[in-house]
Parts: C-alpha cells; structure tokens; sequence
C-alpha cells in the first residue's frame, strides 16, 4: 500500500506500518494514531481513504517532517558542519563516529575494518600423492 509515496506493508499493524515512513518512530506513530482516534491494531490494508486522509492532515498540521524534507534537512545540517571546519565536520568526512564512541574496538564497519573470524593461521598440509 502506498501511503506518502511510500510503500508501507498491508499486514503488520498501522502503528508499525507508519514507521516505515523516513522521521516516524514507534511514539510518534502511536501519538498521531491517538489523535486520529485510529486503533493501533488495525491493519494497514482495513485503513480506509477517509482515515488515510486523516493521517496524512495530521502529519501536515503538526509540521513533521519526513521523507525528504528531512533527509533534505540533516544533509544541510550535515554540510554546515563540514563547511564551518568544526570536529563534527570532520568525523562526519572521516566516516568516523562523531559522537565521542570509542573506535579502537567498536565501529568497524562504519571504519571499513570488517575482520572474519577465522581459524587458526596453520595452513593445512597439502595431501600427498
């Protein structure tokens, strides 16, 4: 089902379904479902137009901004600190996290450093023939 030019699934409960819109988490889903007196239960493909039009005015009305508008939003935000030079800035150019985590043993794949488990460095001997 599409809703907001997004494809949101048919079977899982619409508090669940609204998450998959980019800037709507499981809170924000169930308060905006409490405002439109819609049960949480529901199943997306029960909705009917008249429910979905009062989804969508409400997330109009209260401002929230999603999808693109706001990953629109955090890349300008994004820039600014990369533009400005400040330490952010330059974790965010690094790929590095920039929230002060430890690197030395977490965040490998954000580093590219992803490490397989392997076995002892033993090469196996070749057979004989």
């Amino acid at each position: 089902m599409r809703f907001l030019g997004i494809n949101i699934p048919d079977n899982k409960q619409i508090w669940a379904s609204l998450t998959y819109l980019y800037g709507i988490g499981p809170s924000l889903s169930r308060a905006i479902l409490k405002e439109a007196k819609i049960a949480e239960t529901k199943r997306a493909k029960d909705l009917s137009t008249q429910e979905l039009n009062l989804l969508k005015e409400i997330i109009e009305k209260r401002g929230i901004k999603i999808e693109g508008d706001l990953r629109r939003e955090v890349k300008t935000n994004i820039k600014r600190l990369i533009d400005i030079g400040s330490y952010r800035g330059s974790r965010h150019i690094k790929r590095l996290p920039a929230r002060g985590q430890r690197t030395k043993t977490n965040s490998r794949t954000v580093r590219g450093n992803v490490r397989k488990t392997v076995g002892s460095g033993r090469r196996k001997a070749p057979t004989p023939t």
